[in-house]
C-alpha cells in the first residue's frame, strides 16, 4: 500500500500537471468562453479612443474585432491605464494586450507576441515656434513629456531629456503647448492623426528616427500558449491577405502602416 506521503505527492503532481495543462491551453479556454478579452487604453487615438458618441473605437479597436472574429468568439475590451497595461496579463485580468505594444527584449523575457503587424517612428515633437531643438541631440536638459516605462520615454531619458510623468499622448501634448515641457517624445502616426483633428494646433515635428529605435507593435500575450499565438498570426496573415487589413489602416493613418 502506497504511504499517505506517495499519495500526496502523486496527487500534488497531478494537481500541478492540469493546471500547467489549463493555463497554456488559452485559445481553448478563450473558445470555451466564446470571448477573448483585450487589455487596452480606450484614450491612445488613434489606436484606442473613444469617439463623439462615447463608443470604443481606433485602429487597434477595430483589429481586436477582427481577430475576434477570426477565432470565432467575441472581443471584450477592458480598459487600463498604460502604466499598469501590461501588468494585467499577470493577473489574469485579460487574454491580451492590443495597444500598440512595441516588441521589446525586455518584455520578450515574459510574454510572447504575434507577429508584427505595425512599424512606427520617433518623433520629436515641440512648440511651433520652437526654434532651438532640431534634432534629438537637442532634448539634453531639456524637459520631455512622456509616460515612464515607455520605449519613447526611455529614448526621451537616453538622449538627456528630464521625463516628465504623464498618462498618454494628449497630455504630453497638453503639456507641451502650455510650456510646462519643452517636448515630447511620440509615435510619428499618433502625431500625424493628432494634426488632421486640430490642424491648428501649434506643435510639429522637429526630427523623426527612422532607425533602430522604431518600434515593431505586435499583440501581446502570456507565455505557454503557442495555439493562440497561432492562432492570431493567421488571423493577422489572412487579414492582411484579403485586404482588411489595409482597409483598416487607410481608415487611420492614409496607408499600410505595417511597413
Amino acid at each position: 500500500m502506497k504511504s499517505i506521503r506517495s499519495l500526496l505527492l502523486i496527487g500534488l503532481l497531478q494537481v500541478a500537471a492540469a493546471t500547467t495543462a489549463f493555463a497554456a491551453d488559452g485559445l481553448a479556454q478563450i473558445k470555451s468562453a466564446g470571448v477573448i478579452k483585450i487589455g487596452t487604453e480606450g484614450t491612445y487615438a488613434p489606436f484606442s479612443f473613444h469617439d463623439a458618441s462615447g463608443q470604443l473605437t481606433g485602429f487597434d479597436v477595430e483589429i481586436g474585432r477582427e481577430i475576434a472574429k477570426r477565432l470565432g468568439v467575441k472581443p471584450e475590451f477592458i480598459e487600463g491605464k498604460w502604466d499598469g497595461l501590461i501588468a494585467g496579463l499577470d493577473v489574469n485580468r485579460y487574454d491580451a494586450v492590443i495597444n500598440e505594444v512595441a516588441i521589446t527584449d525586455a518584455r520578450k523575457v515574459k510574454y510572447d507576441f504575434s507577429d508584427p503587424y505595425i512599424v512606427s517612428h520617433p518623433a520629436l515633437i515641440v512648440r511651433a515656434d520652437n526654434t532651438s531643438i532640431k534634432s534629438f541631440d537637442d532634448l539634453k536638459g531639456k524637459k520631455s513629456a512622456n509616460t515612464l516605462t515607455s520605449n519613447f520615454g526611455k529614448l526621451a531619458a537616453a538622449r538627456g531629456a528630464e521625463v516628465v510623468p504623464v498618462q498618454g499622448f494628449n497630455e504630453s501634448i497638453d503639456l507641451l503647448t502650455s510650456g510646462r515641457v519643452d517636448a515630447t517624445v511620440n509615435d510619428s502616426l499618433s502625431f500625424l492623426d493628432f494634426k488632421k483633428h486640430k490642424p491648428d494646433a501649434k506643435v510639429k515635428i522637429a526630427a523623426i528616427d527612422n532607425g533602430a529605435d522604431s518600434d515593431h507593435s505586435a499583440v501581446l500575450i502570456r507565455k505557454g500558449n503557442p495555439e493562440l499565438k497561432a492562432a492570431i498570426d493567421k488571423a493577422l496573415q489572412d487579414m492582411k491577405a484579403d485586404g482588411t487589413y489595409a482597409k483598416i489602416s487607410d481608415k487611420y493613418f492614409g496607408k499600410d502602416v505595417s511597413q
